[in-house]
This record gives C-alpha cells, structure tokens and sequence, in this order.
C-alpha cells in the first residue's frame, strides 16, 4: 500500500512553500476551504475594541496594528468598497476612508466627462 498521490503533492507543495518562507501560501495550501485576507490580518484575535473605539477615544493602537499589517491595502479596499461606516479599516478611520470615496468620485467623473 503506497502514499496516496494527494499526499505526495501536499507534501511536496509545503516542502518548496516552506523553502521560499512564504507562510500566507503555505496556508493557502493547507485550507481546505478558500482562505481570503481577513485570515492574514494583524487584527485577528486583537480585542475589537481597539478597531471599533468609542467616539473620541484614540485609535492610535489600532492604526499601529495596521501600519505593520502584509492585507492593509485589501481590508482598506473592502472597506471602501462597501461604505464601511464604523471602525478602523485598513489603517483609516471612516472619515479618512470617506475623503478616499470622495476623491474616487471626482476622478470617475472626470474620466466620464472626458
């Protein structure tokens, strides 16, 4: 009874993953579902708390996280995308992620103009 092809490849999958460090590929090899951006995020496991503070309170912490984060342009996208009105998303808050729709705004208009 011999090792089952799949085993063969995963193996040697994770074996030239490994070699060239890449951690969010070999992940992405071993899921057995899909696996988007949110399961690469600094954030996750950090207290929601630090993304959703209360109004006034300072999202220093949770902009640091970000700052240092491999998916920052991706959550940043997601949240722009959809009008996310709440928290701190790919490093912004949602004024600074309001200005960024504004401006996407203007230059699709201008692109339709011309």
């Amino acid at each position: 009874m011999g090792i089952a092809p799949s085993l063969i490849d995963f193996f040697a999958r994770s074996r030239v993953l490994w070699l060239r460090n890449s951690w969010r590929e070999l992940i992405d090899a071993l899921a057995v579902e899909p696996v988007g951006w949110k399961e690469y995020a600094n954030c996750l496991g950090a207290h929601h708390d630090l993304f959703f503070p209360d109004r006034g309170a300072s999202t220093r912490a949770a902009k640091q996280i970000c700052a240092e984060c491999q998916v920052r342009v991706d959550c940043l996208e997601y949240a722009v995308t959809r009008g996310e009105k709440f928290g701190i998303w790919g490093g912004l808050s949602e004024r600074e992620r309001r200005e960024i729709r504004k401006q996407r705004a203007a230059e699709a208009l201008q692109r339709a103009v011309s």
